[in-house]
């Protein structure tokens, strides 16, 4: 994947009539971007049980629907991961954001399942091309006396996302008339803004043939960084699964618990999440990636264990605890497993680098929830709960055990 860092001195004739965005403008610009198509996914979380209640749907059917995005977004990583290469950046963020805008308007209008699975799919398409662009245009605008914040941003802005979109959404639930529409209006307007804002900024790729050849799905690491994967690679599956569990079926663990708790304390546990998740990468930013990789790695296990043990307390203090354990582990691994992948790799190599992290994580974050929703319909959220996590600390104890004890080659 090619990254140019050097901006063009003079706009295309049809940008003349608008100034372009200066280079800092362009990197907010992308970020925010990135803030809103992540907090556009976490938006249904809050609103899942208002849906379960209306059409009464199982727990597989909920991780369904939430893995639907998921398998959608690898999909478009497979196979647009290098579309703007070959296009530009330009027309195809814009592209895929006015795309995410039409899923907000299918989420708005949903009357069933298949309606909702529909809007899951294209969101998850339309993120997928759109995360890949903004996600290099923001390599592509780094400032060159400031290395590293677009590592620390791509790491920072999904769980900032995730957790304004979630909280957002579970206010507008508790307050807002017809809360399943009101949030997919509200994110189709900002969408629209932004991709009309997108062509404003400068056009950082230099189109060539073979946009067609680039579709044939690949994953592409730089040689440099697989070591550091091979070394995080079991943190990373580990956080991601757990957030693909709270995700989906967090608002379920937060009712078998307490089953007279409001629609919003399933929101709020993902909330609480991805809002530690937020603070502890940001907090650690200024740590070695490998000592933020491995105590993020060790945060998981603390709260898997609470998380595990709240149903049998039947407290969600617990729960919330627990979760916001796993939350801090959750940003730190993230964090730390970007910088330690994507710090060795070539300018050109870091985008495609980082395509291929985000294959690894949601393809965690998806087939474990899908699993534990097959477990829950079978036998029961308390029954599924006990291998998911097992499986959750194994993961985490093997990759403790590989930063802590493999040589420091990565």
């Amino acid at each position: 994947m090619t990254s140019v860092t050097a901006l063009p001195t003079h706009p295309h004739p049809r940008s003349r009539r608008l100034p372009l965005l200066s280079r800092q403008g362009a990197f907010r610009l992308h970020a925010s971007v990135l803030v809103t198509l992540l907090a556009a996914s976490s938006a249904p979380t809050p609103l899942y049980a208002l849906y379960q209640s209306a059409w009464h749907f199982s727990a597989l059917t909920l991780t369904v629907v939430f893995s639907a995005y998921a398998l959608a977004l690898l999909a478009a990583l497979l196979t647009a991961g290098t579309l703007s290469d070959h296009l530009g950046r330009r027309p195809v963020l814009a592209g895929a954001l006015l795309a995410e805008a039409t899923a907000m308007a299918l989420f708005a209008t949903a009357q069933s399942v298949p309606a909702l699975i529909a809007a899951r799919i294209l969101q998850g398409l339309a993120t997928g091309v759109a995360t890949s662009a903004a996600g290099a245009a923001l390599l592509d605008f780094e400032d060159p006396d400031r290395p590293g914040r677009a590592t620390l941003v791509n790491g920072i802005t999904p769980v900032a996302g995730m957790a304004a979109g979630v909280l957002a959404a579970t206010a507008l639930t508790q307050y807002a008339p017809a809360p399943t529409h009101t949030v997919y209006l509200l994110l189709l307007l900002l969408l629209t803004t932004q991709a009309a804002a997108v062509l404003r900024t400068p056009e950082t790729a230099h189109p060539h043939p073979g946009a067609r050849r680039s579709l044939r799905p690949t994953i592409t690491l730089a040689p440099a960084s697989r070591p550091a994967l091979a070394l995080a690679a079991p943190g990373i599956v580990a956080a991601w699964a757990l957030g693909g569990f709270y995700s989906s079926l967090g608002p379920s663990l937060a009712r078998l618990i307490d089953p007279h708790t409001t629609p919003a304390t399933g929101g709020l546990i993902f909330f609480t999440l991805t809002a530690a998740a937020g603070l502890a990468g940001h907090a650690a930013r200024a740590l070695p990636a490998r000592t933020v990789t491995a105590a993020g790695t060790a945060l998981l296990i603390p709260g898997t264990l609470l998380t595990l043990s709240a149903p049998q307390l039947h407290s969600l203090p617990a729960l919330f605890t627990g979760t916001a354990l796993a939350g801090a582990g959750f940003g730190t691994v993230t964090q730390g497993a970007l910088r330690l992948l994507l710090t060795p790799a070539a300018p050109q190599e870091r985008a495609a680098t980082l395509a291929a992290y985000y294959v690894l994580s949601y393809l965690a974050m998806s087939l474990p929830a899908v699993l534990a929703g097959l477990l829950t319909t079978r036998y029961g959220l308390r029954t599924a709960l006990s291998p998911y996590a097992a499986t959750v600390l194994l993961l985490a104890l093997t990759g403790l055990t590989r930063t802590l004890h493999r040589p420091r080659t990565a």
